[in-house]
């Protein structure tokens, strides 16, 4: 986001967690837009001094094989070009688990908190 320098100048954060939401993966929105954009917010984040963890996300097989690896691909471009750790699935035992989402199907419950801190803290700790 359009919001983030501001909010970077206001908290002046020392960890900067990047991801994109269900909502955003599932508009179905350019692959190379996706990349642009989470580009452009590691970088923000990095210029105001903040180190960048990138939350990877997938989509439901119904988004095609096509879609879905290039989907796929902006992370793994992400994590080469910008150098940038990488958890690969956030998700990771939570999508596609019921009782762990949200009615939506998209959004995580709370239920799905715990895991979802064992899928981020290995990463977020060296970090900090």
């Amino acid at each position: 986001g359009r919001g983030l320098p501001a909010l970077l100048a206001e908290h002046a954060p020392s960890l900067v967690v990047v991801e994109l939401g269900g909502n955003d993966g599932l508009r179905g929105q350019l692959p190379t837009q996706l990349q642009q954009n989470l580009a452009s917010m590691i970088d923000r984040s990095r210029a105001a001094g903040a180190r960048v963890l990138l939350l990877g996300m997938r989509l439901p097989p119904n988004y095609g094989k096509r879609y879905n690896e290039a989907f796929a691909q902006v992370y793994a471009n992400l994590q080469s070009e910008k150098k940038v750790p990488l958890v690969p699935f956030f998700l990771e035992g939570v999508g596609g688990v019921p009782e762990l989402m949200q009615a939506d199907g998209i959004h995580p419950a709370q239920g799905a908190q715990q895991k979802l801190l064992e899928n981020a803290w290995p990463s977020i700790k060296p970090l900090l």
